[in-house]
């Protein structure tokens, strides 16, 4: 079974998820924006064996400590989409520009598409493209567990900016309508940023994508 501790990171209270197998042990870390020894310290005392880094978008808060995590700790990062790679690129004009700690852009040891799967220990999860906030978004959802990681595409209440470049708010409302509705009314999500939700609520409650 698939579990997770949330910690967040960065001064933009990024959430950053430890995902693990309750059976093997082995994880992987979800957007590890930077506050690495506070990262580190949560994996030790979890007492999970930290393998994978899954990216969900290249934003400076989500990928930031991606390059030094993969490198101390020998890990492969997975994701997002070849479409964030530009702002991989960038990763080091955007510390910059928000005050953050120096950071490294990095050739992902695997990017993701729309119907891939990313696997930690005996736990599967499916990945779905979706594009808006960033062009090479995506999300990753346990069906088992009925809980997608979403990164800045939905929030409780809110949705992704779209004002960043390659952002585009149509494109990010029909990704939450046709890539996370689908999933079902009852998936709790994490989102980057603030309380988790559930889809249903979203759909009800939602100013931005409620109704549809």
């Amino acid at each position: 079974m698939l579990r997770y501790h949330t910690v967040p990171v960065t001064p933009f209270q990024q959430n950053c998820s430890i995902v693990w197998c309750d059976e093997t042990r082995h994880a992987a870390v979800i957007d590890p924006g930077g506050d690495l020894p506070r990262l580190l310290q949560a994996v030790e005392q979890l007492g999970v064996q930290l393998q994978q880094i899954w990216l969900t978008h290249a934003h400076i808060d989500h990928a930031g400590g991606t390059a030094q995590l993969a490198r101390e700790q020998g890990l492969s990062v997975i994701g997002p989409h070849p479409d964030d790679q530009f702002w991989i690129d960038a990763l080091p004009q955007q510390g910059a520009m928000f005050g953050f700690p120096p950071s490294e852009a990095f050739t992902p040891s695997r990017w993701l598409a729309d119907g891939d799967s990313v696997e930690i220990g005996h736990c599967r999860l499916q990945v779905r493209h979706c594009p808006g906030h960033t062009p090479g978004h995506v999300v990753f959802f346990c069906d088992t567990a009925r809980r997608a990681f979403v990164g800045d595409v939905l929030f409780a209440g809110s949705i992704g900016r779209t004002d960043f470049p390659g952002g585009h708010h149509q494109t990010l409302i029909d990704s939450i309508t046709q890539r996370l509705w689908p999933m079902g009314d009852d998936v709790v999500f994490i989102p980057g940023h603030g309380p988790e939700s559930s889809f249903g609520e979203e759909r009800r409650s939602n100013p931005f994508v409620g109704g549809t």
